[in-house]
């Protein structure tokens, strides 16, 4: 198909993006910036459960994930976090994310599953890493013959 060539690139714009988006909502909640914590004006205490322990997965792995690097693992524990925030923050107060308020884990769980399932992309530190590795796996090029004849070794006298 036509589009399939920007695959690749479009993938890695995702993952920056979803990456960006997920370390500006922890820091918002670790450090009241960017708005703060999802209007209530405060930052979350440290080691505060279940917030703080969230907040941090999400500038940690949202980190990971937007440099592309340990791709899988960050997006495979982020993905794990929101759906743990939608299933335990959301769900019990209505069945339906929009009845909930639970669209954005929801959206970010689907994102973050996708992005573990099909990696991250060419613009990657992880693709950076994996073309550097087969660079350094692959076998020197055989040097063409010399030209000059070789000179048989004379047999040794008696």
């Amino acid at each position: 198909m036509k589009f399939d060539r920007h695959a690749g690139p479009v993938l890695s714009l995702f993952r920056i993006v979803t990456g960006l988006l997920f370390v500006c909502h922890g820091l918002s909640s670790v450090f009241n910036v960017f708005g703060g914590n999802q209007g209530s004006g405060h930052a979350i205490p440290i080691g505060t459960w279940p917030g703080w322990w969230a907040a941090l997965i999400q500038v940690i792995c949202g980190g990971l994930v937007l440099i592309g690097l340990f791709t899988r693992a960050g997006a495979f524990l982020s993905s794990g976090s929101m759906a743990y925030a939608y299933f335990v923050v959301h769900q019990p107060h209505a069945v339906l994310p929009l009845q909930n308020g639970g669209e954005l884990p929801v959206v970010f769980c689907w994102s973050f599953f996708l992005l573990f399932v099909l990696g991250p992309g060419p613009w990657s530190l992880d693709a950076l890493i994996r073309r550097g590795e087969s660079r350094a796996e692959a076998p020197a090029p055989v040097l063409a013959e010399a030209s000059a004849p070789v000179l048989a070794e004379a047999p040794a006298e008696g």
